[in-house]
């Protein structure tokens, strides 16, 4: 992008910012309209679905549940839910300014969701795949032993229908509520992911924003792809614990999707609305391969 080109665009941001907001004068009923939460722009909730939650002013990636990513990537009527039975339980009796059970129920009548993971078979663009998609909305996305486990199945299901897998993480990391069930997690998942490696299934992580904690360090960066979604941020450790530790402070872009592909970490940064494009793609060319 030449320097023009960036001052053009710039230009025409503001001018579409400045229709936004004559528009926000005209009827300002909060059920209409929404902030974004990167540039400020007002923005109608009508025009922000239909753009795929992206905001039409800086292209921010709003962050969206595990149903409407479903929606988005996979062809309509294709994806078909497993091991919806599987349901947490309070094996430790955890309770800190409430209890798991309470915060469970939360969670699920917040949802709609039995956990934090949704897993089945689907297909993008004819090319059929097995897929575990999370949802940050269920208690930060953490990953207990039903995420795990669903995870586990999900792998071993597509071991016995020789399919390849996609796995869609959003996630702040393991469910302390749980303790130790919830950091073993992290070994079935990766002992999972190795069993389909040994059966040269294609694995194929997707990024989304925010991937930390367990998931990261587990079956989240276990991929033969690594495709990260624009603007996600990606990690380990959250960025101020990372700063407090080493003292120092950090590049503004730290832990960002962009940032990670240009430290050979991810292979793949992609825009929203090029997603099922991308991974049609990489099921086309592996079946070429097979």
């Amino acid at each position: 992008m030449t320097v023009q080109d960036w001052f053009e665009k710039r230009k025409q941001a503001q001018i579409q910012r400045r229709q936004l907001e004559g528009r926000v004068e005209l009827d300002m009923d909060p059920d209409l309209w929404t902030k974004c939460v990167h540039c400020d722009a007002q923005l109608l909730k009508e025009d922000l679905v239909k753009n795929d939650m992206v905001c039409p002013v800086c292209d921010y990636h709003f962050r969206i549940n595990a149903r409407t990513r479903i929606k988005q990537l996979f062809d309509e009527n294709s994806f078909e839910e497993l091991f919806t039975e599987i349901k947490p339980d309070d094996p430790l009796e955890f309770t800190d300014t409430e209890s798991y059970k309470d915060r469970l129920a939360k969670a699920q009548n917040k949802t709609g969701l039995n956990d934090a993971v949704v897993t089945g078979i689907a297909s993008i663009k004819g090319n059929k795949v097995a897929a575990a998609v999370m949802d940050f909305d269920f208690m930060g996305g953490s990953m207990g032993s039903v995420v795990g486990e669903k995870v586990t199945r999900i792998i071993e299901k597509a071991i016995e229908l020789r399919l390849p897998v996609l796995a869609i993480t959003s996630s702040g990391g393991a469910r302390m509520q749980e303790s130790a069930l919830s950091l073993m997690q992290m070994a079935k998942t990766s002992c999972a992911v190795s069993r389909l490696d040994d059966e040269k299934l294609l694995y194929i992580n997707l990024l989304t924003e925010p991937t930390f904690g367990g998931v990261t360090a587990s079956f989240g960066m276990l991929g033969d792809i690594i495709v990260a979604e624009q603007g996600a941020r990606i990690g380990f450790a959250g960025r101020r614990v990372i700063e407090q530790t080493i003292r120092q402070k950090l590049p503004s872009d730290f832990q960002t999707a962009e940032y990670l592909l240009k430290y050979g970490q991810v292979d793949i940064v992609s825009s929203r609305k090029e997603l099922r494009n991308t991974l049609a793609n990489i099921l086309e060319m592996h079946k070429v391969v097979q």
